[in-house]
């Protein structure tokens, strides 16, 4: 078990350069390629794999389905950067219970690759879908919650009027798994504070158009996304997946702030519940748009 001094050190935004793992529903939403995008650009992270994740919703006929369609979409992204990473299938159906876990090929590599890591040098798990294969990972092997700092974009700020967000309600008992398993968190909630995290098209063409085939291809999904949502109408468009990546290079608070508070009960009717007594993880609040994007833009514009 952690010692507070260890647990405290591996909630600071890590120095150096660090192994992380990205665990994504690629083909849900296009700001998991903006985020894949920015992990591989960013040369503090030794991207050492990647996962996909189960999702369910109109873009797939099932969570199996979705981890497919999100497993060929990031070999895709990986295929227009000209780069090559493991990539592993996740798991094909969420949680039944907190003591069961989805064994996937995803689990089980990252539940062998964490134990390669200490409490001392861990690995950075960012994750930016439904947290599935990180809990089962930490059923298959409860040690890795000494070895790891989780990232999480995932439910709504604690002060939201619910706590009913897509990553969530998808597998509450796997937030429950995670949230309980004492595993360093980092916090990044949806509602209330990274749904600031917004651009446009005109601020897309202008920074991205024309640079290189990945942004080219980043500027028209999300176009031709916002578009068929809109339907006409004004709008701007939430890359929310983004900001988890940031934390690990978020030195001197220049993208994000936050605070440390006991670690949130994620509850199945959708809030959040208050114990004083658990761990303390870290919680995001604001992020800084400007200084994020200028980043971002930059790093896959090259």
């Amino acid at each position: 078990m952690l010692t507070e001094e260890q647990r405290l050190k591996m909630l600071r935004c890590p120095k150096g350069r660090i192994d992380m793992v990205l665990d994504t529903d690629a083909f849900n939403e296009i700001d998991d390629q903006f985020a894949i995008a920015y992990a591989l650009k960013n040369e503090k992270l030794r991207v050492q794999a990647f996962y996909a994740a189960p999702f369910f919703n109109e873009r797939s006929n099932g969570p199996g389905d979705g981890m497919e369609k999100s497993y060929d979409e990031i070999q895709k992204l990986l295929g227009l950067m000209g780069i090559s990473r493991p990539v592993y299938r996740g798991s094909t159906a969420y949680l039944a219970d907190e003591r069961t876990p989805q064994v996937s090929d995803a689990a089980k590599d990252l539940a062998a690759r964490a134990m390669a890591h200490t409490p001392e040098d861990p690995l950075y798990v960012v994750a930016i879908g439904a947290i599935t294969n990180v809990a089962s990972a930490l059923l298959l092997e409860p040690d890795i919650a000494d070895r790891t700092v989780v990232t999480w974009l995932g439910g709504h700020a604690l002060h939201w009027h619910d706590n009913v967000e897509f990553n969530m309600m998808q597998d509450v008992a796997a937030a429950r798994v995670v949230f309980g398993s004492g595993v360093p968190l980092v916090m990044l909630p949806c509602g209330g504070v990274v749904s600031e995290f917004m651009t446009t098209e005109p601020e897309l063409r202008h920074w991205l158009s024309g640079k290189n085939a990945l942004c080219d291809y980043l500027v028209a999904h999300t176009v031709e996304a916002a578009n068929e949502y809109a339907k006409g109408k004004v709008w701007s468009r939430v890359i929310w997946d983004v900001t988890a990546v940031a934390w690990l290079v978020n030195d001197g608070d220049r993208f994000l702030l936050s605070r440390l508070l006991p670690t949130p009960v994620p509850e199945y009717d959708d809030r959040w519940a208050e114990d004083p007594r658990r761990p303390l993880c870290r919680y995001v609040y604001k992020v800084n748009r400007d200084a994020l994007f200028g980043d971002l833009f930059a790093r896959i514009a090259e």
